[in-house]
């Protein structure tokens, strides 16, 4: 099995690549900006199916999801950083390569990303659909290094 280190690389490259594509085809337009926060959401994504498990990937991811937590609550946006306390809970609803290892959680383990800012922030899913979909190829990632399709 891949370690941390060959997930981070996979979802940040796949996500690149997906960046990449949308950018050539004329999809999307993103500033500097925009392309790390959504390599960075990427990479998250594809440590996420490892999280339940006591490891090096395990203590990056949170320790990544603290300081944005915190960065969040400091500039008083709270709601965001609900959010992003919501999802960190998810892993733990579960045993390793469990629900957390299949196609169904690539899809829906993103959904917040879409849903929340929606209810919260009444934003159009078309300004969000970018960044869920760099978590689903993150995870995706993941998934196909852990050869979960073979």
């Amino acid at each position: 099995m891949p370690g941390y280190k060959a997930h981070l690389v996979g979802g940040m490259g796949l996500t690149a690549i997906g960046i990449a594509g949308g950018m050539y085809k004329g999809w999307f337009d993103f500033s500097v900006f925009e392309i790390t926060t959504l390599l960075f959401i990427g990479s998250l994504a594809a440590l996420f199916p490892d999280i339940d498990t006591d490891s090096k990937g395990q203590n990056i991811f949170f320790f990544l999801l603290a300081s944005l937590d915190l960065a969040l609550m400091i500039k008083k946006y709270y709601k965001w950083a609900a959010i992003l306390g919501f999802m960190a809970m998810l892993p733990a609803l579960g045993k390793h390569r469990g629900w957390t290892h299949t196609l169904w959680a690539m899809i829906l383990v993103p959904s917040p990303l879409l849903i929340l800012p929606m209810i919260f922030y009444k934003l159009p899913i078309h300004t969000l659909f970018p960044f869920y979909l760099a978590a689903v190829m993150g995870y995706f990632s993941h998934l196909l290094l852990d050869r979960k399709f073979f």
